[in-house]
Parts: structure tokens; C-alpha cells; sequence
């Protein structure tokens, strides 16, 4: 020990002393923290970085989305009396509200096993996410409020399922900012043009800058799936920044006569933030730089899984440079009314390995830890049948995913019931998923607010519960 401390601690420290100490360090941490949040109010960029309300456990997220509902009971959610009760009557009530009509119980064509330490079972259909299970939390009684697709989708995006609400993107990126100013905050790649379609990642009554940026949609393939216009090669960077002033002094000058305008002030912004992205776009959108072996691991190799496999890969390489919130959708081949065994099997196949590969990749590179991902449909399906081979819509009790950014590894939560129909043991709305990843980023969700039209609103609403069981 140092000798001067060893003098110190030596004399009698009076309360005085102690305080006056004290006083120094909380001092020094209101006058850090006084500074930070004057920097942040004096950026004129809503991009910019802006600290979480209390320590994160989760910097940035990638929301893996299966569009049309997967089928619980057949993946993630084994009920072995519905495997015995095949044909039967359900022994319960359905729903009052039901997207169609459906018939007795229908078994899984699919086998469940243990995998990993923690032995949890996983369908046939996911192999390689099997192999996962030791970093996946396991939400498998999730609860919604709209049997539809459009509504439900929009319940998930946004928490809202009848009004057109900000994106939990555009929320994450209000409350945070994001860590590169080249590129936008919320990115989503290749997005539905369905149920929804752009409002889906709208910024809707938020500032502009908070927008989703499509990267491609769900009617091309990824690989074609770029920012259009990023480059100029007609136009010099010198002369195009003497063009880009002459265009910002313009429309300031026209601010100064309107008064505050989110139009307008959105195309300042675009038009700054496209300019910065010219130079780190084309080269992010390029994955030559990725080893034959990344490559392999997303599924690149096989033309089964290179769709999906290069939105994952390309959700990897944005988060890694600092977007803060990512999705890539798996758009829309999961509602299974009838075919469930042809259709749940391709669709399985196309993006199996490829999730796998992301969330390997992830925590190979240091990024799981402090990278929220989750994976959801916007709900389940019935284990009712419809025909002989299908299933329905089934808000009423679902699984959701999660991994990294702060949640249990290896764990499961939360129950359905026997046959997998309705949540019943630890119960998850939609709005506390939203208000539980929020708290992962640091922020408190009933703080996270926007007035607009004279009430102050957020992503949750009036509702939300953290889900503590579930946090590491």
C-alpha cells in the first residue's frame, strides 16, 4: 500500500473530513453528468449519441421478425397431450374472437429434442438454432390483442394495434440517438410491404430523422437489396458539399420564416446524413471482406438459406458499426391455414442456420453480450386444426426469443397451456416485451415520452410491466 495512505488511514478521520471528501466525488459526478447532458442539448443533430437514462445492459438491437406466425406448438413450445389427444375436441373454450373457424387438436408432424446444457427441447424443424439454446431465453408465453395480421404486426412494431403509432426503432433511436453519425440509426432490411407495410418502421408524429431507412423489400432479394443514389460519381465531394450549404442556408432561411416545421427540418437532416453516407455505405454493403468461412456459416453456400443468410450477415455488419436498431424480416411464408408440414418445413430450412449463424457470429465477435436480439412472428397458431393440415392465427399465447443485451441464457419462461393455447404462467404482453427491452437499453419506459396532439405518448402506452424473470 502506498505510504501516504498508510499515513492517512493512520489518522483519525473525523466526520468533516468524510464529508467534505464526499462531497468532492458527488461534485465531480453531478458536474460530469450536468456536462453531458448540456452537450447533448446543444447538438443539433437528433442522431447524435445521447446517454441512457441508467446503465444498459444493451447497446443496440437486431430484431429478427417471421412474418405471418409461426407455429409454437411445432418449434419452441413441446406439449406432449396434444400428441395424445390428437383428433380430440379441445377441452376448453376457445377465444370469442377467432380469425376463422377450426376443428379437433392436431398433433406436431414434428419430434421435439433436448439440446444442450441446459437440456431445453427445440423441434426438428431447428437444428442448428437447437445447438443455440445455451444463449437463448425462451418467452414461450407471450400474449397479444389482434388475431389479424395487419393489426398484429402493427401491436408488435409499434404497441399500437388500431393507430398509427412510432416504431420501436424510431423510439430506441428518439431515446438513444446512435453511434454512427455516417449512418441512420434504425435500418430495416428487405421489410413487408403488407399488413402495414410502411408503418410498420414509421417514425410516425417523432422528428423524421427517427425513420426507418429501407434497405431493399420483401419483393427482391437481398442481395439486391441496397440504398439507392449512394453514390455520385458525376458530382465531385468538394462541389456537391458547396451545393449541399447553398440547399441548408436556404431552407434555414425559409425555417426562420415558418417557425418550427418537422417537414422540413427532416430534409436538412436526410440530406446532411446522406451526404455522410456516401462514405461508408458502399463498402458496408459489400460483404467481400467477410471469410469464406462467415460466409458459410450464415448459409451463404446454399441456395436454400443465401436469402435469408445475407440479411442476417448484413444485420451483423450494420450493428457492428454502430445502427442501433436492426431488423430483417422473413417475409410473409409462416401463416400456415393449411400445408403446415410442406410450408413450416421450407420455411424452417430458409432461415434455421442462418439465425444460428448470427447469434454465433455475435458472440464470437464480442457482440452478444451487449446486443438484444430478438425473434418473434406477431403471434402463434392454434393447435387446433384447420382442414387436415393447417392451423389459425393465435394471439392468445406464443413464443418469442430472446438473446444477449442483459437476458437469462439457457432459460425458459413462462407457461402456455397443456396444449398450448392460451398463455397462463407468467404471462408477457407485447407491451411488456416493449417496456423489458427498453429497460435492457437503460431507458425507463414510462419516461421514454413524446407529446404531440396535447398528450404526452410512448411506445407502451398506459401498459408495460418489466419482465424481471427473465434479466440476467
Amino acid at each position: 500500500m502506498n505510504p501516504h495512505w498508510n499515513s492517512y488511514l493512520n489518522k483519525r478521520l473525523t466526520r468533516r473530513d468524510m464529508l467534505k471528501a464526499s462531497a468532492i466525488g458527488f461534485g465531480n459526478i453531478a458536474l460530469l453528468s450536468m456536462l453531458a447532458r448540456e452537450s447533448q442539448a446543444n447538438s443539433t443533430n437528433p442522431l447524435a449519441p445521447k446517454l441512457p437514462q441508467y446503465p444498459a445492459r444493451a447497446k443496440r438491437v437486431i430484431f429478427v421478425f417471421l412474418h405471418g406466425g409461426p407455429s409454437q406448438v411445432d418449434t419452441f413450445d413441446p406439449k406432449p397431450l396434444l400428441n395424445r389427444d390428437h383428433g380430440k375436441p379441445l377441452p376448453f373454450a376457445k377465444p370469442r374472437v377467432v380469425s376463422s373457424e377450426t376443428q379437433n387438436l392436431l398433433k406436431s408432424p414434428w419430434e421435439f429434442k433436448h439440446y444442450g446444457k441446459s437440456g431445453i427441447e427445440v423441434s426438428d424443424l431447428f437444428p442448428h438454432v437447437g445447438g443455440c439454446v445455451d444463449d437463448l431465453c425462451f418467452v414461450n408465453s407471450m400474449y397479444g390483442s389482434n388475431s389479424r395480421h395487419g393489426g398484429a404486426l402493427l401491436e408488435l412494431h409499434t404497441g399500437s394495434d388500431t393507430f398509427v403509432r412510432p416504431a420501436m426503432g424510431s423510439w430506441i433511436t428518439y431515446g438513444l440517438g446512435t453511434e454512427n453519425q455516417n449512418l441512420p440509426g434504425f435500418i430495416t432490411i428487405c421489410p413487408t410491404l403488407t399488413h402495414g407495410g410502411v408503418n410498420n418502421w414509421s417514425s410516425a408524429f417523432l422528428p423524421a430523422a427517427f425513420q426507418g431507412t429501407p434497405v431493399g423489400n420483401a419483393s427482391i432479394n437481398s442481395d439486391q437489396a441496397k440504398i439507392p443514389f449512394i453514390q455520385n460519381a458525376e458530382t465531385p465531394r468538394d462541389i456537391q458539399r458547396i451545393e449541399l450549404d447553398l440547399t441548408n442556408q436556404i431552407n434555414r432561411d425559409l425555417l426562420a420564416q415558418t417557425g418550427p416545421d418537422h417537414a422540413l427540418e427532416g430534409r436538412i437532416d436526410s440530406f446532411e446524413l446522406a451526404f455522410r453516407m456516401q462514405m461508408t455505405v458502399p463498402e458496408l454493403q459489400e460483404i467481400k471482406d467477410e471469410s469464406p468461412e462467415t460466409q458459410k456459416l450464415y448459409g451463404l453456400d446454399d441456395p436454400k438459406t443465401r436469402n435469408f443468410g445475407r440479411q442476417c450477415l448484413m444485420a451483423r455488419r450494420f450493428s457492428e458499426r454502430g445502427v442501433r436498431f436492426v431488423q430483417v424480416t422473413h417475409s410473409y411464408k409462416w401463416d400456415q391455414h393449411s400445408d403446415l408440414r410442406r410450408d413450416h418445413q421450407n420455411n424452417a430450412l430458409e432461415v434455421d442456420k442462418p439465425i444460428a449463424g448470427l447469434l454465433k457470429d455475435l458472440k464470437a465477435l464480442g457482440l452478444l453480450e451487449d446486443t438484444l436480439v430478438v425473434i418473434s412472428g406477431e403471434f402463434g397458431r392454434t393447435p387446433c386444426a384447420q382442414g387436415t393440415d393447417g392451423r389459425d392465427h393465435n394471439p392468445q399465447g406464443f413464443t418469442t426469443l430472446l438473446a444477449g443485451g442483459g437476458v437469462k441464457s439457457g432459460f425458459k419462461y413462462g407457461e402456455t397451456d397443456d396444449y398450448g393455447y392460451y398463455s397462463v404462467k407468467d404471462k408477457v404482453h407485447i407491451h411488456d416485451l416493449h417496456a423489458t427491452m427498453l429497460h435492457l437499453l437503460g431507458m425507463e419506459h414510462t419516461k421514454l415520452t413524446y407529446r404531440y396532439a396535447g398528450r404526452d405518448f410512448r411506445l407502451t402506452d398506459v401498459h408495460g410491466e418489466i419482465v424481471k424473470g427473465i434479466i440476467a
